[in-house]
């Protein structure tokens, strides 16, 4: 177990079982190698594992990847590892993948694997938020982002909400822009 000072959440009887899941492709088209390129002296990957390890109430913590150069990397920092499809055409899809090996999970988290500044606070807080409400299965981290010029690029992924929160789609396109149309 990772944490050993979780979030409040009821009883140990109705306490759900979370899995943090960090989803990393090594032959990324638009930057191959992404989760090992180094930043600040270690993996981008490993920042993230460090940062998601240091929220309370993961119970587990794996990066899912297809690619033996992650998966060695990831071991030799201690992080958990399972190997997924090299079908997987997306993150979510190897979460997902992820999941339904371990049906105990009863809570996943979907963690980026590209946001070496992770705020641990927010992991923290989804998990109890996903703990307290037995509807909400899976969720990953979302934030507003007020800088026109950053949801306009391609290489930050959007994400539409309906009015309750949970995602209708993700995408890397201009949404804003072409609302301005």
């Amino acid at each position: 177990m990772l944490d050993s000072n979780p979030v409040p959440t009821g009883t140990a009887e109705t306490r759900r079982a979370v899995v943090g899941v960090i989803p990393a492709r090594y032959g990324a088209s638009r930057f191959p190698g992404k989760p090992l390129a180094r930043l600040w002296g270690k993996p981008m990957l490993q920042h993230v594992w460090e940062r998601a390890r240091a929220a309370r109430g993961l119970d587990e913590l794996v990066v899912a990847t297809d690619d033996e150069r992650i998966a060695t990397a990831a071991r030799g920092w201690g992080a958990g590892v399972e190997m997924t499809s090299p079908a997987c055409a997306s993150g979510t899809d190897r979460v997902a993948e992820v999941a339904r090996r371990r049906p105990q999970a009863e809570v996943v988290l979907n963690l980026q694997g590209d946001e070496p500044e992770l705020e641990t606070g927010a992991v923290t807080r989804l998990v109890a938020t996903m703990r307290a409400d037995e509807s909400i299965a899976m969720g990953t981290i979302a934030h507003h982002e007020p800088n026109p010029a950053t949801m306009a690029s391609e290489n930050v992924v959007k994400v539409v909400v309906d009015d309750s929160g949970f995602a209708l789609y993700f995408s890397r396109a201009d949404l804003a822009g072409a609302s301005r149309g």
